[in-house]
């Protein structure tokens, strides 16, 4: 808590879609216990949200204080001096240098090719901010509390790995829990909120199971129970999967964001509750993948299914993570790429990475992002001959 409001102090970076809708989320809070500062690299730019977000709240019969600060994340120093003078309570970090599904802008059929190497190659352009500002809050002797927004489920464990990591993550697991909450409903005829499930499950599986309505081959941990009792049901998990192409099916992309915002919201409720909330969250402690936790004020645990140790649950991601495209995350920041997602990449962009360093983070993004432009650019025009 921030000794002079009283009040958390949460520091928002980066106000793209999802920086902005959580500003709004937390202005918005019925008695907002939040003293929000937003920051970009243009000023000017954070201090326009700032105050849309005060507005908004006014409209909403709330007067509340929205700060604002520039923050260029690539210098550490100024961010690092920034940040000692904010001094926040939480940092949430929705800054990263490509979109997570920014390929979705591609003709139908190009997205689909280089889909098919996954997200994992794609790690530079979500890393190398994170990596920076993870310097930066230490070089502050900042104590703020670090989450992150940007492909957690790898990021934290390659921040780990050089003792770096985010406290925690938002979204991936955190999305598709509500979704196979109310699938299990559907399935053993009850109302939602007397089930309860919980998933330990990669990005990959997130992203599969929401798109595909199946999971053949991809590893995960499901258990759902009575929300009361603890008695373990047993719906069909395939069934369950099947329900999110169906009658439960959800908007995705950009649009679908809301759902992620909200992941956000939860995380940010729980780190300065004075109770335990039990919600889903990938990268807790730089943990590869998502899990059940159980987070307040006083620190986050796992909170895993009934017989299953940490040491199988981190298997069965680390296992799904090869799947997403990264064979290995080793300790001092050595990340080895799988050969079969790289190869997609080499072919399609002419960038080929088949391991990297997280010091080399921010160069390998540039280099990627301009090949990526490159691509995108060639692949608009071919669009456009061919119509």
């Amino acid at each position: 808590m921030n000794d002079d409001a009283g009040t958390t102090r949460v520091l928002i970076i980066g106000l793209g879609d999802l920086g902005q809708r959580l500003l709004h989320m937390l202005v918005g809070e019925h008695g907002s216990p939040y003293e929000v500062v937003v920051a970009a690299r243009s000023g000017e730019r954070a201090l326009r949200f700032a105050n849309l977000g005060r507005y908004t709240a006014a409209n909403l019969g709330r007067v509340t204080s929205v700060g604002s600060a520039e923050i260029d994340l690539e210098d550490v120093d100024r961010t690092a001096e920034t940040l000692a003078g904010i001094r926040p309570d939480i940092v949430v970090n929705a800054a990263s240098l490509q979109a997570a599904r920014a390929i979705l802008d591609l003709p139908d059929k190009t997205f689909r090719e280089l889909d098919e190497a996954q997200l994992g190659p794609w790690l530079p352009m979500h890393l190398a901010l994170n990596h920076r500002l993870m310097l930066a809050l230490r070089r502050a002797g900042s104590a703020a509390l670090a989450v992150n927004t940007a492909y957690p489920d790898a990021v934290g464990p390659a921040l780990a790995s050089i003792g770096l990591a985010p406290h925690i993550g938002i979204g991936n697991v955190g999305n598709i829990v509500p979704a196979l909450t109310f699938a299990a409903a559907l399935e053993l005829d009850r109302d939602p909120a007397s089930v309860r499930v919980r998933v330990v499950a990669h990005h990959y599986f997130s992203h599969h199971v929401h798109r595909y309505g199946e999971a053949d081959g991809v590893p995960y941990v499901i258990e759902v129970s009575d929300a009361v009792t603890g008695e373990i049901l047993r719906p069909r998990p395939e069934r369950m999967f099947a329900h999110l192409t169906g009658p439960l099916k959800r908007q995705g992309g950009t649009k679908g964001q809301q759902l992620t915002s909200a992941s956000a919201l939860q995380v940010v409720r729980a780190l300065t509750s004075n109770e335990e909330r039990r919600l889903h969250a990938p990268a807790p402690h730089g943990r590869v993948g998502g899990y059940p936790v159980a987070v307040s004020a006083a620190g986050i645990r796992l909170d895993l299914p009934a017989g299953l140790t940490e040491q199988a649950a981190v298997a069965v991601n680390e296992e799904c993570q090869r799947i997403d495209g990264i064979d290995a995350v080793h300790p001092g920041g050595r990340i080895v790429f799988a050969k079969e997602s790289m190869s997609v990449m080499q072919r399609l962009l002419g960038y080929d990475c088949p391991e990297m360093l997280v010091e080399d983070a921010l160069p390998l993004a540039r280099e990627l992002s301009d090949k990526y432009t490159e691509f995108a650019e060639r692949q608009a025009r071919a669009d456009v001959v061919a119509r």
